[in-house]
């Protein structure tokens, strides 16, 4: 395993976490009611969902500004990681106590996903530059 370079598998997850975000958000910002509809949401108005949308591309922001300086990066992950760890309990709980919508706890579980993923390449990463 010494040939791995996790600062490659890094930035790549972080860039494709940022894509998944910036997708996700514009479909929010753009997709009419019955779209969201569609995959079992129910809304009266779209404020919401558009604040969604906007937090994502906010957020995308980070994981990209991560990616690309990865040596000074360490308050951006921790964001990353925390986004992705508070989505996951606030996904997970809404599923369970809330609603049981089949997209709710496949987001939640994602989520959970991405965020153990760059928790555990960010740890890999700096062992890897100290023992430089």
């Amino acid at each position: 395993m010494k040939n791995i370079r996790y600062d490659l598998l890094l930035k790549w997850i972080l860039w494709l976490v940022a894509i998944h975000s910036i997708c996700f958000g514009i479909s929010l910002v753009v997709l009419p009611i019955p779209v969201i509809e569609f995959f079992g949401f129910r809304l009266t108005e779209k404020f919401f969902a558009d604040q969604g949308g906007v937090f994502h591309l906010i957020v995308a922001v980070a994981y990209i500004w991560a990616a690309l300086d990865l040596e000074n990066s360490f308050k951006l992950i921790v964001l990353s990681c925390t986004a992705k760890f508070v989505a996951t309990i606030f996904l997970l709980s809404y599923f369970f106590f809330v609603d049981h919508n089949f997209m709710v706890v496949f987001s939640g579980i994602a989520d959970f996903l991405m965020g153990i993923t760059i928790l555990i390449l960010y740890i890999l990463y700096r062992k890897q530059v100290s023992k430089v």
